[in-house]
């Protein structure tokens, strides 16, 4: 007998889970007893947890092979993300640079080619001969200012931890170079070397979850041993934050940035012709972002949101670089300014309108600005350099994967360079961006992706995600993830909620520390308007969401666990109350503050901290699968494993609480193909099917 729903014929949750010891461990907040029993899950290391995370995996395994269609949905999956992905071309000394991915390859290769004719190119670097699993992925490339020299970083099963080599890149021959134990941080060159940032060596068993702690910026000499490395920057005043340089591109000016602790950054300049000055202060707060675009002379051009939340561009010149001399090129526009570069002689400035991208030129001194017109609505990343005519963006937006166009700035305008074919028409989908009023009556914007035709009978099944935090902006996006999906009549959702950039320092804001709850209020909200609008009924949503966006799944799930039937939280920030004392989660104070900050902070951390805030009641919670990784060194696996414990062991009805914890993965960075094809797969099947599908492939 055919199966009238998936779930009419899969699997069942678990009726036990795998034992979790609790223990008697506490703390206290300004006299309150906050109880802490998987506090031992934070040393992932130890054989407890590696025995735990094995019966976890075997538990969660078992479940999703026997969805119905899994092994279906991969075999769509991988069909949809074999097509050829090719970036933009970059010109170094007479050669084109550029990636390209013929499909299914783990991690994408480094080409060069004489000219821009030749698509084809020759391999110069390819990372998935790095290691046999493709765990080894190549995170950044760094020509030398003639094109002599390429230094490039690869990290390792998915850690923020990097490493530093260097090539010519004319030959390919690779130099003795080598630099361990470098974080966040790429080669800066300068003269015969290049500046790079850096930690001292962990513990050893702690790698992975250490505190994050004296930032330095080192200059390596080429040629010459890491051990012969100088510190040529640190500050022991303030070990948590991040130290990084920027070198002007004719050697003029060295530019240092400072940030980690604030809601910006601060920046100084050194002239490199008188390095016996030192430093020179350009900014005093923390409470701004600024960039460095481009210099020109003694000119330095300046993207900024300092006394304009929707940012603006200034100009700043060496013989008087602080704030208080600077004079505005560009001033802030009704929309956000979310970037700003200097190509061509010209300023290309890329605006924000109502979360789609548009694209403007000026001159240097900001006038004469126009638009380039752009395909459609979705988002936009230029390619170019300061003196050079050939210019390229991408555009992508939800059923337009990414195609590459060159621009011609003296004629203003573009003609296609690039366009991948994919499996899929994607004439047969559309994409509606709604505006809907959250909780206190503010008005947020949220994207649907569907097929054409889609009947608003409260019945589609419908998959919303989402991010809200850290002034990071959601825009259209191409992504194969999510094709099967609505092709099988799913309504696909992406809420972007306050404590993004969408609309400047104030949307941000809005959505930070005691202001976090409207995050979860605003997606919670946009479920709402999915059910009053006939898109969908409660037992039809599915959500999900990673890192912050963990965070976000995790809290709306236990403040409206009767809204959703699915919950994916990935990678997830789900202890509040400690997330400061693992690698770098000290730096993410400024959004969501400390309970060392006042008790008035600790009791509002602890309010929504989605580990804290589990039910244990009866209350029937959505079906639930935790994700995280063995190597994520950004946000500590040891969230999702006392979340998912506590889950477990906690009274929230009969729905499956699972936990999928990767191995030689990170916090998703440099995944490669494979293991994204497998937690796909595994996300969507156990989501489809839990939201009542029965697809077909």
């Amino acid at each position: 007998m055919a199966c009238v729903l998936a779930t009419a014929c899969g699997p069942r949750a678990p009726k036990t889970y795998p034992v979790a010891e609790r223990t008697g461990v506490f703390d206290v907040y300004y006299g309150d007893t906050v109880a802490d029993p998987y506090r031992w899950m934070e040393n992932d290391t130890s054989d407890a947890v590696k025995k735990w995370v094995s019966e976890e995996n075997s538990v969660t395994r078992k479940y999703l092979d026997a969805i119905p269609f899994r092994a279906a949905l991969k075999e769509r999956l991988m069909a949809l993300y074999n097509y050829e992905k090719t970036g933009a071309p970059m010109k170094k000394n007479g050669k084109y640079y550029f990636f390209r991915n013929d499909g299914l390859q783990n991690q994408s290769v480094l080409y060069r080619s004489d000219s821009l004719s030749d698509m084809k190119g020759t391999v110069l670097l390819d990372p998935n001969t790095f290691s046999d699993e493709g765990t080894v992925a190549l995170t950044g490339i760094y020509f030398s200012k003639n094109g002599k020299y390429m230094a490039y970083t690869v990290s390792r099963n998915g850690s923020d931890w990097s490493e530093i080599f260097v090539m010519d890149p004319l030959t390919g021959e690779l130099l003795p170079d080598h630099i361990e134990w470098c974080k966040f941080s790429g080669a800066e060159w300068y003269g015969d070397g290049f500046f790079y940032s850096a930690y001292g060596i962990p513990e050893k068993g702690k790698e992975f979850s250490a505190i994050n702690e004296g930032h330095k910026v080192y200059y390596h000499k080429l040629g010459t041993p890491q051990s012969e490395d100088k510190v040529f920057y640190e500050n022991k005043d303030f070990p948590k934050r991040f130290y990084t340089v920027s070198v002007s591109d004719d050697e003029s000016m060295l530019f240092l940035y400072s940030d980690g602790m604030g809601s910006g950054n601060l920046l100084s300049v050194m002239d490199l012709k008188h390095k016996e000055k030192g430093f020179v202060p350009m900014v005093s707060d923390y409470d701004h972002w600024y960039y460095l675009i481009a210099t020109e002379g003694d000119r330095i051009f300046l993207y900024t949101n300092y006394g304009a939340p929707r940012y603006r561009v200034m100009e700043a010149s060496l013989a008087a670089p602080s704030v208080e001399n600077w004079k505005e090129i560009v001033p802030e526009r009704e929309w956000v300014l979310s970037s700003a570069s200097v190509m061509d002689g010209r300023l290309f400035l890329v605006y924000d309108k109502d979360v789609s991208n548009h694209v403007y030129v000026a001159g240097l001194d900001g006038k004469g600005m126009k638009e380039v017109a752009l395909p459609g609505a979705g988002a936009v990343s230029l390619s170019g350099s300061k003196d050079s005519d050939e210019i390229f963006y991408s555009f992508t937006s939800f059923t337009v994967p990414g195609a590459i166009y060159r621009y011609d700035a003296g004629n203003d305008s573009s003609s296609l360079y690039y366009s991948p074919e994919v499996g899929f028409d994607n004439a047969q989908y559309e994409t509606k961006q709604v505006f809907f009023t959250s909780k206190d009556g503010t008005p947020v914007p949220m994207y649907l992706v569907y097929k054409k035709g889609l009947e608003l009978n409260g019945n589609n099944p419908v998959i919303m995600t989402g991010y809200g935090g850290f002034g990071i902006s959601l825009y259209p996006s191409f992504s194969t993830n999510y094709i099967p999906f609505i092709e099988n009549g799913g309504v696909y959702v992406q809420v972007n909620m306050r404590g993004g950039n969408e609309y400047g320092q104030q949307w941000h804001e809005a959505g930070t520390k005691m202001n976090k709850q409207n995050v979860f209020d605003d997606f919670i909200s946009a479920a709402e308007y999915m059910v009053a609008n006939n898109y969908t009924q409660k037992g039809r949503i599915g959500i999900m969401g990673g890192s912050n966006g963990g965070l976000l799944i995790g809290a709306c799930v236990n403040q409206a666990p009767e809204l959703f039937r699915a919950a994916v939280p990935r990678v997830g920030v789900m202890d509040m109350l400690r997330y400061h004392l693992f690698t770098i989660g000290w730096n993410w104070a400024p959004d969501y503050g400390t309970v060392d900050d006042s008790r008035e902070m600790f009791e509002y951390l602890k309010s929504y901290s989605p580990l804290h805030n589990i039910a244990n009641d009866g209350t029937e919670y959505p079906a639930v699968l935790v994700t995280t990784a063995d190597h994520d060194d950004r946000v500590v696996p040891a969230h999702s494993f006392k979340y998912a414990a506590q889950l477990q062991w906690s009274d929230t009805g009969d729905a499956p609480k699972l936990i999928r914890i990767d191995t030689n993965a990170g916090h998703g960075g440099g995944k490669p193909v494979s293991k994204v094809m497998d937690e796909m797969a595994d996300i969507y099947a156990f989501m489809m099917y839990n939201i009542g599908m029965s697809p077909k492939f």
